[in-house]
């Protein structure tokens, strides 16, 4: 796959992930015995197939990470974000939070990070590969930079969604921001993710919480999804980048993160 590790292993490494909810026991009560439902992998696959399968998209998303401290207490941090999707060639995410001002370019030809935290803009440009798959790929290496929700944006984002799982379950249908859902749930060797997929003819992602089971405290990261626009005016300057005063050009841009003796992001 790419010789990636997949965002749920990312996002144990990271520190991302979840609150043990009461359901989740009995969801899963047998075991060993739990298997992938076929009923969870044909909701996934038809989902990842109607995104692969749009020509341009664009989409907001609320995200929370929790953190642990070495004390052991959480926090929790905050961010919005937007995506805008042009296949095959064009992307722009930008994601503001407690932690970042970050907005990523790529216009088919150059991949653009620009960085606005503490008030000054800083940014980094790279020649880029001709698809998004590429760029987000480019993106993680270079910059170690996730897009809201990357891993949906790619064509055979159900291969890397599948990649770690080792049981699958359809947990039944629920109501997600008013808008009726099936709610999934998977295991994978280093984390647990469900995810709430909106039915009916637009099956968007409404939800996603990632639990990394084994870190210390089960930290969670959540993402709601919502404001999917299949017919949203992209025109190319959205995904071009154009610095604006007094920016400055640097290698490599990362974010500043408070130091209050917190463990592993």
């Amino acid at each position: 796959m790419r010789g990636r590790v997949s965002f749920m292993a990312r996002s144990a490494r990271a520190g991302c992930a979840a609150l043990f909810l009461g359901m989740t026991g009995a969801v899963f009560a047998q075991g060993a015995a739990v298997a992938i439902a076929p009923e969870a992998t044909a909701v996934l696959k038809r989902m990842t197939d109607y995104i692969g399968g749009l020509s341009q998209f664009s989409a907001s998303t609320r995200n929370t990470l929790e953190v642990v401290t070495l004390e052991g207490e959480k926090l929790q941090f905050d961010a919005a974000a937007e995506v805008a999707v042009q296949r095959p060639n064009r992307l722009r995410a930008v994601r503001n939070g407690d932690q970042q001002a970050q907005t990523l370019y790529y216009d088919g030809a150059t991949l653009t990070l620009v960085d606005r935290s503490g008030g000054k803009e800083r940014y980094a440009s790279l020649p880029a590969p001709a698809t998004i798959e590429g760029a987000l790929d480019l993106a993680r290496a270079q910059f170690d930079l996730e897009a809201p929700g990357g891993d949906l944006l790619y064509r055979d984002a159900y291969a890397l969604l599948m990649e770690d799982v080792v049981a699958a379950r359809y947990v039944g249908t629920t109501l997600v921001d008013g808008v009726r859902c099936h709610h999934l749930a998977f295991r994978g060797t280093q984390t647990d993710w469900q995810l709430w997929v909106a039915d009916g003819a637009q099956p968007y992602p409404r939800k996603m919480v990632i639990t990394s089971k084994w870190m210390t405290g089960a930290p969670q990261f959540t993402m709601m999804a919502s404001d999917w626009n299949a017919q949203a005016k992209l025109p190319a300057e959205r995904f071009t980048y154009s610095p604006g005063k007094g920016a400055e050009r640097v290698g490599i841009v990362r974010p500043a993160v408070k130091n209050d003796k917190e463990g592993t992001r």
